[in-house]
């Protein structure tokens, strides 16, 4: 499994690394637009910092930030491969730490899990059954398994999907996929108990 996955993410990170800025930034405005659909009036969301070729979620967060839904930003604690969680107010707080994320070091502001109603994951890549493949690390699986009642959401660009994942029980499913398209993969509602307006 693991050597299937070295070869999955390696196809993928090549299909991500392809696309030109142009359509990256264009793409990323497009997912603002079909999330914001799914994202509740005043609930508090978690939110990932994008690196420079993940679909940018500076507009997403604006976006929230006008809507007036609190913004969670998670920071990377590598010690124990797990994530803390900072409220983020404004874009300035943000500054490139470990793996070249941005984060809010020197500027947290200490925010809890049982807070957040909603996360929105990274994702190098998904197929149509909710199964996502990360980069490797783990952090969000470890984060999602000790925080279970989240509404999960991933996003990624078209272009990342790959039919078969080869995921494992380590591997949490998506109840939301969103890319470009709009909302490509909607869970059954199996032990979630929020699954949004169903017209959107």
């Amino acid at each position: 499994m693991s050597e299937e996955k070295t070869r999955v993410r390696d196809i993928l990170r090549a299909r991500k690394d392809a696309m030109i800025p142009e359509d990256r930034l264009r793409y990323s405005t497009r997912i603002t637009r079909h999330l914001m659909n799914l994202i509740k009036k005043g609930e508090t969301v978690m939110v990932f910092t994008s690196k420079e070729k993940e679909v940018n979620t500076k507009p997403l967060i604006l976006a929230l930030f006008e809507a007036g839904n609190p913004v969670v930003v998670p920071i990377i604690v590598q010690e124990d491969v797990s994530l803390r969680l900072s409220y983020l107010r404004d874009f300035s707080a943000l500054v490139p730490s470990t793996f070249g994320v941005p984060e809010p070091i020197g500027s947290e502001i200490p925010a809890d899990a049982h807070d957040v109603r909603t996360i929105i994951l990274p994702m190098l890549g998904f197929d149509r059954t909710g199964g996502r493949i990360g980069y490797g690390a783990g952090y969000y699986d470890r984060f999602l398994s000790k925080n279970p009642g989240l509404v999960k959401i991933g996003i990624a660009f078209g272009c990342q999907e790959f039919d078969g994942l080869p995921v494992d029980e380590n591997d949490i499913r998506m109840d939301y996929i969103v890319t470009e398209e709009g909302i490509v993969y909607r869970s059954g509602g199996e032990g979630h108990g929020d699954q949004r307006d169903p017209d959107t």
